[in-house]
């Protein structure tokens, strides 16, 4: 075999591995966490959205296309379902006063979910949004891969849905502990509910290191509120569309 051929398959060997994206992909998150150590774990640094920022850029000086990139981080996205089953856990600690809680909990989803997409599909008509921008940004409050089916059945654009669910993840992971502290609401059950609700798995996240009863609660809400969305919206935004056009 000759030299340039060695060259050629090791070159394919090494541009097919997973090992770069992996690599990339835990590198920046370890940076982003040390970041956020040094910020005195503000919201303000938030490790996702600062892992999402440097990522973006690495790929952007490198030229490397998203989807060569997907492909090899493949293997972390996987993850992201043992992550929610693994929310399980500290939920079922939280069995007793989750039982004595379940109208509130059921009232507080019903006027969260209505709350994130009522919210969502007004700004956008205000803003004069075209109908498949509005579709898009409904189900922005719910974990990516129900929301982006939900976006695709009501004539969204699932990769313009994708796109806001991060940045809505990202926004409520920075300013709902904030916002909920402004309005007195000190109780880390309430606190976690209402991030999981409106921040779906990135919300979710951070109210773990408000504390475990603020994670626990947080993927309860974002369950619940993905679940329920995923049962209303494919049925209700339609009829909502063709009210308006009437």
């Amino acid at each position: 075999m000759k030299i340039s051929e060695t060259s050629g398959l090791a070159d394919a060997f090494i541009g097919g591995s997973p090992l770069p994206a992996l690599t990339a992909t835990i590198g920046v998150y370890i940076l982003a966490s040390w970041i956020h150590t040094l910020a005195k774990r503000s919201p303000l640094a938030n490790p996702v959205a600062i892992s999402v920022a440097l990522l973006v850029a690495l790929l952007k000086l490198s030229g490397t296309p998203y989807s060569a990139y997907f492909d090899g981080a493949r293997f972390i996205h996987f993850l992201l379902g043992p992550a929610i089953i693994a929310l399980a856990v500290p939920l079922h600690r939280q069995m007793t006063k989750l039982r004595a809680a379940l109208v509130p909990l059921l009232v507080g989803l019903v006027a969260g979910s209505a709350t994130a997409v009522g919210s969502a599909v007004a700004i956008a008509m205000i803003l004069g949004s075209p109908a498949v921008t509005v579709a898009s940004i409904a189900p922005k409050s719910v974990t990516a891969a129900i929301a982006m089916l939900i976006s695709a059945r009501i004539g969204g654009i699932p990769s313009l849905t994708a796109a806001m669910v991060i940045a809505t993840g990202i926004s409520g992971a920075v300013l709902g502990s904030s916002v909920l502290s402004s309005l007195g609401i000190r109780r880390d059950d309430i606190r976690g509910f209402a991030i999981g609700i409106a921040a779906h798995g990135i919300g979710t996240a951070r109210a773990f290191q408000i504390s475990e009863e603020a994670g626990a609660y947080a993927g309860l809400g974002m369950a619940m509120n993905g679940i329920l969305t995923a049962f209303v919206l494919p049925i209700g935004f339609p009829l909502f569309i063709a009210w308006l056009s009437s």
